[in-house]
């Protein structure tokens, strides 16, 4: 089954958040991760929202999990988290 991150960003360092796009580009490749839902138009019909959402696929839920804790994007996650305020979720997908 797939793998699958729901992210959920506030960017609060606009000026520097390209840093960590930059940065994450080098993990998101290794995996090959796949953007289903990159930012764009959104509805908080329930609840409160950030101001950005992405939802990236992998291969599986352990890809997923490998990707987010390998070397390359734990150095992307420290950027992400001095620019941005953000919760990440991995899912495994439904067969």
């Amino acid at each position: 089954m797939k793998g699958y991150w729901i992210v959920n960003i506030t960017i609060t360092d606009a000026e520097n958040y390209p840093q960590y796009l930059a940065a994450d580009a080098l993990a998101f490749e290794k995996y090959n991760a796949k953007f289903l839902v990159r930012g764009g138009q959104y509805s908080a019909v329930e609840g409160p929202a950030r101001e950005r959402h992405v939802v990236i696929e992998f291969d599986s839920y352990q890809t997923a999990l490998n990707c987010y804790n390998s070397p390359e994007y734990q150095k992307a996650a420290k950027l992400r988290q001095k620019f941005a305020d953000s919760e990440v979720l991995i899912l495994e997908g439904t067969p």
